[in-house]
């Protein structure tokens, strides 16, 4: 199992980028995948997750409304996509999935997955 994101660069404020991440070794549909980010001297905070097989999604409100994540079998990929871009929106955001995780409302933000990809960079101006 491998996940590669990419997708990030620097953009301005209101703007958009669509985040991608590229699987190997599984069906993406069979796992839960998460979309995870890091800003410079904050702790790692969950952003998305679509849960496997019933592709329920969750967000975090700061994201809500703006965010889209989504996933393509035939295309061995999960993305995010980012609209309407603030600047704490700037992190390195990961992907991750795991085939057996049990994705709920109350749990989703501090479940574990197992597989992580590297990380993309993703820089909002002003």
């Amino acid at each position: 199992v491998q996940l590669q994101a990419s997708g990030g660069g620097l953009v301005r404020a209101g703007e958009s980028l669509t985040l991608s991440c590229a699987t190997s070794g599984f069906a993406p549909s069979s796992y839960s995948i998460g979309w995870f980010r890091r800003a410079p001297g904050k702790e790692r905070e969950a952003v998305s997750v679509i849960t496997r097989y019933h592709d329920i999604t969750y967000y975090s409100d700061s994201v809500k409304g703006r965010f889209t994540i989504s996933r393509d079998d035939a295309k061995n990929a999960a993305y995010l996509q980012m609209n309407s871009l603030k600047p704490e929106d700037t992190a390195i955001y990961y992907c991750a999935a795991d085939p057996f995780v049990s994705l709920t409302l109350e749990n989703w933000k501090s479940a574990y997955f197992e597989y992580w990809g590297q990380g993309t960079q993703v820089t909002v101006s002003s």
